[in-house]
């Protein structure tokens, strides 16, 4: 009868309950040979920066250049082997440690260097045909190289740059202005630098083994937390959902560690869990629709990823996906340039030493629908402030947009202002600034091609009648 039948306690306490989540079975794949960019000799520089960045138009990535600093920008579509000769962005005079694509105008790209510059480049649709030497605007104001780059996420051309001079400069891109510069609360080299979602704060991480979230226009601490992490190795920290942030450090016996805090109560983490003896520096990519934290070293052969919630132990390991190379760096694709029909939930550019290796992450789905849990609104390419107003004070939300049907690049951008003399340097006067401005458009190469094509066609009909 089954009044007889028992489980022992033994029992029930050895089951263990698996945590549900949509995300369990994420999987990561690298593409085929011939879908990698080959034959690009990527900057050997010891530099803990991503190396390369990407949008549904490009990817780039920081090469190695005699005599000066250069990176090649690729359209997506241009895979297989690269031509050496190939033209390069090669305006700088020392090596590039940064680059990063502006989140509003996919043509712009902004890099910082060994040489204190930054500069601001703006791409030809379809990629360069010659040697790119002259940029858009170039930002002067460091005094030591540049090796952190960010633009705001939702204000038009406003950028962060912080260098080794352990300060943080906030550029107004259109005027070429140095508008904020926060040089008197880091005391040593800056490991990282970055945005909130709406950028009204931002998160620093530094060698004098602070973290410290700041107010953007007054340059002010908001709250800072002493050693998140008891190793002197580099901390890497983002902001996560709900204003938590997620960092990434080194124990005191030199063990990679992942923590979860919330700022509100800085005293204790919500969650530090050790993960191995690697050297490498954690590079933390959070993506807010999912709630996935992409956990890749520099060196490694291997991306962890974690699902960050709010119940204990709040971050939670998913998987791993492993390979036999080593990363030298590593480029993340904005939401709005996935494949959405194929379940993609993130894209990665893993640079070896002579190659790019494009990696996707997807969710096993059998049905052919738009998956909408998958894919809530999304942050698209439309800025909700301009820079003078945001740096006035006013804060805009991200302008989300829906992948549903799966999002179209489209040749014609936002325009680029700038101001004409300004485009070789920063150092121009106000009265200048304000009588010698000029609109830079991008023109829809289309027509004129459809003109050309139709003008040849008329001629070589006219060539057969004869």
């Amino acid at each position: 009868s089954f009044s007889s039948f028992s489980v022992s306690p033994q029992v029930i306490m050895s089951r263990k309950v698996v945590r549900t989540s949509k995300f369990r079975h994420v999987f990561g794949q690298a593409l085929k040979a011939d879908q990698c960019y080959d034959d690009i000799r990527i900057s050997q520089m010891t530099w803990d920066s991503n190396f390369c960045s990407v949008n549904p138009k490009f990817v780039a990535m920081i090469v190695d250049a005699s005599g000066g600093g250069a990176f090649i920008v690729l359209p997506l579509s241009k895979t297989g082997r690269i031509d050496m000769s190939l033209p390069t962005v090669c305006g700088h005079t020392g090596p590039v440690l940064d680059i990063e694509f502006c989140p509003h105008n996919d043509n712009i790209i902004a890099s910082g260097s060994e040489d204190c510059s930054v500069m601001i480049w703006e791409i030809p649709d379809g990629g360069l045909i010659s040697p790119l030497k002259d940029p858009v605007v170039k930002l002067d104001g460091h005094s030591k190289r540049v090796g952190i780059l960010s633009w705001h996420p939702t204000a038009h051309n406003v950028l962060m740059s912080a260098g080794c001079d352990n300060v943080v400069i906030l550029w107004n891109v259109v005027h070429g202005e140095a508008v904020v510069r926060i040089d008197s609360v880091h005391t040593d080299l800056i490991y990282s630098a970055c945005w909130n979602r709406n950028g009204s704060q931002i998160l620093t991480s530094c060698k004098d083994k602070k973290l410290r979230v700041l107010d953007p226009r007054k340059g002010s601490v908001i709250c800072e937390k002493d050693k998140p992490h008891e190793g002197s190795r580099p901390v890497r920290a983002v902001f996560v959902s709900d204003g938590k942030i997620l960092t990434t450090g080194f124990s005191r016996m030199s063990e990679r560690q992942v923590a979860l805090w919330d700022p509100k109560n800085f005293g204790e983490p919500l969650t530090l869990q050790e993960l191995d003896t690697s050297s490498g520096v954690l590079l933390p990519f959070f993506d807010p629709d999912t709630g996935i934290v992409y956990l890749c070293g520099k060196g490694d052969s291997s991306i962890r990823y974690f699902e960050v919630t709010d119940e204990a132990p709040y971050v939670h390991y998913l998987s791993m996906y492993s390979s036999k190379e080593s990363q030298k760096g590593m480029g993340y694709m904005p939401k709005r340039g996935l494949e959405v029909n194929k379940c993609e939930i993130a894209r990665f550019y893993k640079l070896h030493e002579r190659k790019c290796e494009p990696i996707v992450m997807t969710v096993p789905r059998k049905s052919d629908l738009f998956q909408e849990d998958l894919y809530p609104d999304t942050i698209g390419p439309e800025p909700s402030v301009e820079a003078d107003d945001w740096f006035s004070g006013k804060n805009g939300a991200p302008i989300l947009i829906s992948l549903k049907d799966g999002f179209v690049a489209t040749t014609k951008n936002k325009e680029f202002k700038v101001i004409k003399s300004l485009m070789a340097t920063t150092s121009s006067s106000l009265s200048n600034r304000q009588s010698d401005s000029v609109v830079r458009e991008h023109r829809n190469p289309l027509p004129e091609l459809r003109e050309m094509v139709e003008q040849l066609t008329q001629r070589v009909s006219e060539l057969e009648s004869k």
